[in-house]
Order: structure tokens, then C-alpha cells, then sequence
């Protein structure tokens, strides 16, 4: 990997930027040299490229500088190397894309103001909504990676055979011509888990506040579409645009609708007693004011709809919390216990302010690890400090890790999840 041997002049003019920049990046322990002279030149060499290449590309996709220091704690880790390129390769992707987007609306907006000699402003807002969402890549990148860690870490090591997302949908009963909402849809992966199992005709408008997820929510759901028998791939109506859709239209049609919204759940546009159906997987924990979110999904529900909710307990996951910190007792993966905000011990309470009926449902289930790297990854993906104390250390967290694992042969993991039944 090593290849020549580089003074800070040499190697700066070889990468094509300034020696100050390198300076810079040095200081902020961003890109150290690979070796240090006796005399105290700094020495870097063929493998540090890499480094400083991965650097720059994440600058150019919007990525802050203690962003980056953060994703460049394993570059020693040649696997995460890989995967590092590889996900510079999707984010340069949608950006692409995006910018294509942007491209077509501005050539569309000017040949309105030809043609008509007068500004289309629903064009312009879709503009402003593209570049909103180019401003936000790296932000619903990171976001939509960390989460697919945390999916495939449960899909791989669980050991109910009905999977979650699959019993999930089974709570739903959703039916013939009922419209439903979720709430911080995400990438979709409830929706693209069951696609084979939803009724002919209906409603499903997934929204989330980040415009960028519930594209690659569409995407994902096309694709899994692809591989239904082509009559039941023919009753489907992907309407991702978007736009909070509020008028009816799939069952009209005889096919199911899915569209997606971009809006806060704290005012939802839609009108009263409009869904059959609401769910919030692993959402309500995260909100300013639980209490108003809850008010709107009253509000929007029919009379004798139901409102699906899932959430975790006080034991989930304790195991990884408690490895995490015997590497160091600072750590910590959650700044707030989500189960304080609303778990299975407090949710019923919550609930009943707004729902006359509310049955806990538990999802059973365990996960028994058998590979470092998923756990190395999924501690790396949780919203606490543990980077702050893993930065600088990766390499000997990884050891950690390992040799727990060979001790103990497999990580048992606790799963305390679930979720309400509300009508």
C-alpha cells in the first residue's frame, strides 16, 4: 500500500492542492503523515492519497469537517476502506442524479417563460424543493445508512422467523380500499418487506420531513415491484412526487396507490377522519411534542380507525450498550433512553390521552451474533457520544470487540420491542 515516500511539498503538489491544505488537515487529525523523520519532516506516502481523496470527495458532497473526521476513524481497516469507497460512489450518484433534476426543471421553467411569456411558479417550487434536497444528501445519506445498519444487523441475527417488519404489517389489517399513512416512512422498508401480500385496491401515503428519503423509498419499492408476477405489479400505482396527495384515487382506479408527503407530523394536511389506517414505526420517541403529533393522528383517523405504534423497552439492546462501554465507561449510545420518551412501560399512558383503547403487543425475539463487524458497525450508528471516545482508537475497538467475540463464541442480544394498538 505504501509505495513511494512523499515530503509534505511533494506530496501536496503530486494531489494537486496547496501545501497549507495539508498542513490543515494534519492538524485537525484528519489526514496524519504515515511517518515522521528523525529530523521531523513529515513523510506521507502512496496509501495516504487515498485518505486525502476520500477527504475531498466528502468536502465536495456537503459533508462538515467533523463529519469526515468522524467517518475517517477506520481507514486503517481495509475492508472499511472499501465500503468508504463505496459510499462515496453512492453519494456521488445521487448527487448526479439530483443535479440532473435540478437541470431538467430549470430548462423546463425556461421554456414556460418562452412559450407563455410568464413564470410557472409550481415549477419553481418543485426547484426549490430539489435544491433543498441537494443541500441535504449527505445529512439523508448518513441518516439512511445508519438505518439500514441497524435493519440488517436484526435481519441477519434475529431469531423469530417472522420477521419484524412482516409482523408489523400483520397488526395493520390493512384491507380493500382502506387509505393509510406512516408516519417517518424512511427508505420504505415495511412497504417493500410486504409488497406481495397488500390488498388490490387503497390508499398508502408514506411521509417523512426528509424529501430525500422518501425518493429512495420510491426507488426501492419499484424495485422490489419488479420481481411480482406482472397482474399484481399492474395493480400497483407508484405516485412518488412528493406532494401530500390528499384526494382519492386508487381504489377509484381498481389499483393500490402508494404517494408520498413531505410534511411534519406535528400538522398533518390532511382532513379530518381521512385514514383508516396510521403506523409510526420507531418515530414517536424522536418528536418535539408527542402530545400535539398524537392530537393530529386523532384527528386525521376515522371513527374506529386504528393507529399502529411501535417502540422499544427499557432491556433493548442492553447487551451492546454495556460492551460499548467496557471499552470505555464514558460512552454512551443514546443521549436521551428513547424508552424515557415513550417505551413499552410508559407509551399505554401516553396513549390514552387521545386513544380510548390501547393493547400492548410484544414482538418476541433475540439476536445471537456471530460476526464482529455487524456489531462494530451498528455501535458506530447509534446517536450517542461513542465516536468522540472511538475516534483515534478504532483499531484497538476492534480488537476489543473481537476478542469478546472469541471468548464468548456469540453476542446474545436482547430484543425488547413492540408496539400499540390504538383506536
Amino acid at each position: 500500500m505504501e509505495g513511494r515516500i512523499y515530503t509534505t511539498g511533494e506530496f501536496a503538489k503530486k494531489a494537486g492542492v496547496s501545501v497549507r491544505t495539508i498542513r490543515y488537515y494534519d492538524k485537525q487529525g484528519m489526514l496524519k503523515p504515515s511517518h515522521v523523520s528523525q529530523s521531523g519532516y513529515r513523510l506521507y506516502t502512496d496509501g495516504d492519497f487515498a485518505r486525502l481523496q476520500k477527504i475531498l470527495t466528502l468536502k465536495y458532497l456537503g459533508f462538515s469537517l467533523e463529519e469526515i473526521r468522524e467517518i475517517s476513524m477506520k481507514d486503517t481497516d481495509q475492508d472499511y476502506v472499501r465500503r468508504s469507497l463505496e459510499l462515496q460512489l453512492g453519494l456521488v450518484r445521487k448527487k448526479m442524479e439530483n443535479l440532473h433534476l435540478v437541470e431538467q426543471s430549470l430548462m423546463e421553467a425556461s421554456r414556460m417563460i418562452e412559450r407563455a411569456n410568464e413564470v410557472d411558479w409550481k415549477t419553481v417550487l418543485h426547484l426549490i424543493h430539489l435544491i433543498a434536497m441537494e443541500k441535504g444528501l449527505a445529512d439523508q445519506y448518513r441518516t439512511g445508512a445508519n438505518t439500514s445498519v441497524r435493519i440488517r444487523l436484526h435481519r441477519d441475527f434475529g431469531r423469530n422467523q417472522e420477521g419484524w417488519f412482516a409482523w408489523l404489517y400483520r397488526l395493520l389489517e390493512f384491507k380493500e380500499e382502506m387509505r393509510l399513512l406512516e408516519l417517518g416512512a424512511g427508505n420504505g422498508e415495511l412497504w417493500k418487506e410486504n409488497l406481495h401480500c397488500l390488498p388490490k385496491t387503497g390508499e398508502i401515503l408514506l411521509s417523512d420531513i426528509s424529501a430525500g428519503m422518501l425518493q429512495d423509498a420510491g426507488k426501492e419499492l419499484e424495485k422490489a415491484a419488479e420481481h411480482l408476477p406482472k397482474e399484481a405489479r399492474n395493480r400497483l400505482c407508484l405516485d412518488f412526487d412528493g406532494g401530500a396527495l390528499k384526494g382519492s384515487g386508487g381504489q377509484q382506479d381498481g389499483r393500490l396507490r402508494f404517494s408520498s408527503g413531505v410534511f411534519d407530523c406535528h400538522q398533518i394536511p390532511q382532513p379530518d377522519a381521512w385514514f383508516h389506517r396510521v403506523t409510526a414505526n420507531h418515530v414517536l420517541f424522536y418528536l418535539r411534542d408527542l402530545d400535539q403529533a398524537l392530537a393530529e393522528v386523532r384527528r386525521v383517523l376515522r371513527p374506529g380507525g386504528r393507529f399502529i405504534c411501535s417502540t422499544y423497552g427499557e432491556a433493548h439492546m442492553r447487551e451492546i450498550s454495556e460492551l460499548a462501554a467496557g471499552f470505555d465507561e464514558r460512552i454512551s449510545l443514546s443521549e436521551v433512553p428513547l424508552s424515557d420518551v415513550f417505551g413499552l412501560e410508559n407509551g399505554e399512558r401516553i396513549l390514552r390521552k387521545q386513544f380510548s383503547q390501547v393493547e400492548l403487543r410484544r414482538y418476541r425475539d433475540e439476536l445471537v451474533v456471530t460476526q464482529a463487524q455487524p456489531m462494530i458497525d451498528y455501535i458506530l450508528s447509534c446517536h450517542g457520544n461513542q465516536r468522540e471516545y472511538i475516534r483515534g482508537r478504532y483499531d484497538e475497538f476492534k480488537e476489543y470487540i473481537q476478542k469478546k467475540l472469541e471468548k464468548n463464541h456469540a453476542f446474545r442480544i436482547t430484543k425488547d420491542a413492540g408496539a400499540f394498538c390504538c383506536r
